[in-house]
């Protein structure tokens, strides 16, 4: 879907039919192109004379892929979050192309940020009428994206680290408890480390940018907003690691205590095992066939065995109880 953004004076606004223009609009600062077919990048390239990548090309991981400059035309490609609230969280690509005073967006999703920014384009104001400046606007409707990601993220992980340290509950964690706690960690760490992901190739842009690469001029205004956007970047990193590390610390802690169950099972096994002996050697012994064996034929025989077995078997368990390996 081919989509042409003009510049009025409250913001932009989106051109009806874009698909059936023969000729670009002189005010159109911002085309962006959404699973675009072949018509519609041949047409694109006819207007602006550039190459519009494909799918392929912009999965690349090389910097030098992903960040370029190429007759005139400027080339950023980042990842960006998708289905951050759901439970399957992905990445996709979406690049950007700075030529000739316009913004070209090419995409195969729909990540929230420029859904949003969308919504709210027709009142960003004049300066809109630069394409360097929406493309400054959009980054940050990424960042925001991402912070809001992090902090929810970073709210999980608290919730997550009470329900295993603070439980009120002296009752053994059961083992589908065990497998919820290690799958909602997991969605945390993957949430975390994609999230990191997207802000690493951010960062990566916004450093190409403030270097001024090749004829694209910036205006004051816009390096500004670069400036406050690597240092947000930056910050937002640094967290996302923080919260890697929180992440991880959980994961431990959770598998430290299945193990301690794992190993309060066994040891009730070992113990029940241990005060059975004493019974079973008793019952194994009146047990032989042998002849002459004076109690067999003792009224109080048989009530005395079952007491001796009784305490035999009681003896081992008050003798753990009182060391403490109960």
């Amino acid at each position: 879907m081919l989509s042409i953004h003009v510049a009025t004076d409250r913001g932009l606004q989106r051109v009806p039919d874009a698909g059936a223009l023969t000729d670009l609009p002189t005010d159109a600062v911002w085309i962006d192109l959404l699973n675009p077919t072949s018509e519609e990048e041949a047409l694109l390239e006819r207007w602006l004379t550039i190459d519009v990548p494909s799918r392929e090309e912009m999965r690349e991981i090389e910097i030098s892929s992903r960040l370029f400059e190429e007759d005139g035309a400027l080339y950023m490609t980042v990842v960006a979050l998708l289905n951050a609230d759901g439970e399957n969280p992905t990445l996709t690509d979406v690049t950007f192309i700075l030529v000739g005073g316009r913004l070209v967006t090419v995409r195969y999703a729909e990540p929230r940020p420029i859904t949003l920014f969308l919504q709210r384009a027709p009142k960003i104001g004049p300066a809109c009428q630069y394409a360097d400046f929406v493309l400054v606007g959009l980054i940050e409707a990424f960042i925001d994206r991402i912070a809001d990601v992090l902090e929810h993220a970073g709210l999980d992980a608290d919730r997550i680290g009470d329900d295993v340290f603070l439980r009120e509950s002296s009752k053994p964690i059961k083992t589908d408890d065990f497998k919820k706690t290690v799958a909602r960690i997991a969605r945390t760490g993957d949430l975390t480390s994609k999230a990191r992901e997207s802000l690493v190739t951010i960062s990566r842009l916004l450093t190409f940018m403030s270097a001024g690469p090749g004829s694209v001029k910036l205006s004051k205004d816009v390096k500004l907003h670069l400036k406050t956007a690597v240092r947000d970047a930056n910050q937002l990193a640094d967290h996302a690691t923080y919260l890697a590390t929180k992440t991880e610390f959980l994961l431990d802690a959770t598998m430290g205590l299945i193990n301690i169950e794992q190993t309060n099972i066994i040891k009730i096994f070992s113990v029940a095992a241990v005060a059975m002996m004493p019974p079973t050697l008793i019952a194994s012994i009146y047990g032989m066939n042998f002849q002459f064996m004076p109690e067999l034929n003792e009224k109080w025989a048989y009530p005395m065995v079952l007491v001796v077995m009784i305490a035999s078997a009681l003896a081992p368990y008050f003798y753990f109880k009182r060391k403490g390996w109960l």
